[in-house]
């Protein structure tokens, strides 16, 4: 299933986040894709908030992943964009799919890593506030992509 909206301000698109942490349960993974600077970061810290984690989130591009425990449900935020070019092991797969929600930005540089089901977010910049958002999915993911269509307005 696959749902398209608009997203008109960093608030939207935090809220967007938020809505969904409700939805997810430990094990899921969700895909973040789009150009930099156009939000992937933003609903990560969305979710982060949605799941009570009142530490503070940003992009792990050097850090490459951060885990946060304290809330809801741990948040494991991977951001691949630095391992393009590297196909070493560093202990990713431990993380993706665990006893977590795993968001990852730039997964298309560990797509070995990935399991089959996953939610996929694609973000596309529409002018200096508003975000193309598609969220797409099967199975599970599919419920939550209609929960989303039908509740976030």
């Amino acid at each position: 299933m696959k749902h398209t909206f608009i997203t008109k301000s960093e608030l939207e698109t935090l809220t967007l986040g938020q809505t969904l942490a409700r939805l997810l349960n430990l094990g899921d993974v969700v895909l973040l894709k789009g150009d930099l600077g156009a939000g992937k970061t933003t609903i990560t810290k969305g979710i982060a908030k949605g799941l009570g984690i009142i530490e503070k989130v940003n992009s792990p591009t050097f850090n490459i992943m951060k885990i946060y425990l304290k809330g809801k449900k741990p948040l494991f935020h991977i951001d691949a964009y630095r391992l393009e070019n590297n196909n070493d092991d560093i202990g990713l797969d431990e993380f993706i799919g665990s006893e977590g929600i795993t968001v990852i930005e730039w997964p298309d540089y560990i797509k070995n890593l990935l399991p089959n089901d996953t939610l996929e977010i694609i973000i596309k910049h529409k002018s200096l506030t508003d975000r193309e958002v598609t969220l797409s999915g099967e199975g599970r993911y599919a419920d939550i992509v209609k929960s989303i269509e039908e509740n976030f307005k």
